[in-house]
C-alpha cells in the first residue's frame, strides 16, 4: 500500500463531511475490476466502476454499476428519459469529467452530470468507487455515494 494522499474526491466528502475510507494498490493498466475487488479483499458486487455515455440529446450522463456488470445502453438510456444514449470516448474523459479512465469517480467532477447507480447498491453495507485517481479506491456507505453524487437509483446492467 502507498503512502495516503487526499484526492479531489476525498476533499470533497472531506468538505461535506461524509466519512469514508481510502484505499490504494499498485495499478497496472490491464487490471480488470474483478482484479482490484481482489486485491481489495472484497466480493465484485461491492466494488463499482464509473462509466460516462452522452445521450441523443448531447446531455451527458453518469452511470455507477459494479465492475462485472455490464451496462445496459438501453435501460440506461429510459433511466435518463433519453432515446438513446452512448459510451463517450476514451479521449473526452478526461476534459470533461477531469478524471483518466481507469480513475473515474462519480464524485467530485468538473461538472456535475445526472448521475444514476444500479439498483444492487443500497442493499449493500459498503461499497467502493474510484477515489478519483487510478490505484485510489474509496469505501463508503451507499447512501452516502448517493447523497454526495447526487444519485438516482435505477436498474441499468444488462442481465
Amino acid at each position: 500500500m502507498k503512502k495516503e494522499e487526499k484526492t479531489n474526491v476525498m476533499r470533497v466528502l472531506d468538505g461535506k463531511k461524509i466519512p469514508y475510507e481510502s484505499h490504494s494498490y499498485e495499478p497496472d493498466a490491464t487490471m480488470s475490476g474483478a482484479q482490484i475487488a481482489g486485491i481489495l479483499g472484497e466480493p465484485a458486487e461491492k466494488v463499482f466502476k464509473t462509466l460516462v455515455t452522452q445521450g441523443k440529446s448531447g446531455a451527458y450522463y453518469v452511470f455507477v454499476v459494479p465492475v462485472e456488470a455490464e451496462l445496459d445502453l438501453k435501460k440506461a438510456a429510459k433511466a435518463a428519459g433519453e432515446k438513446a444514449v452512448s459510451m463517450i470516448k476514451q479521449k473526452e474523459l478526461l476534459p470533461l469529467t477531469g478524471y483518466v479512465h481507469g480513475g473515474c469517480s462519480p464524485i467530485g467532477m468538473k461538472k456535475q452530470f445526472p448521475t444514476f447507480i444500479h439498483e444492487t447498491a443500497p442493499a449493500l453495507d459498503k461499497i467502493f468507487v474510484s477515489a478519483g485517481k487510478v490505484g485510489f479506491q474509496i469505501e463508503l456507505a451507499p447512501a452516502d455515494l448517493i447523497k454526495a453524487a447526487g444519485c438516482k437509483v435505477a436498474e441499468i446492467a444488462a442481465e
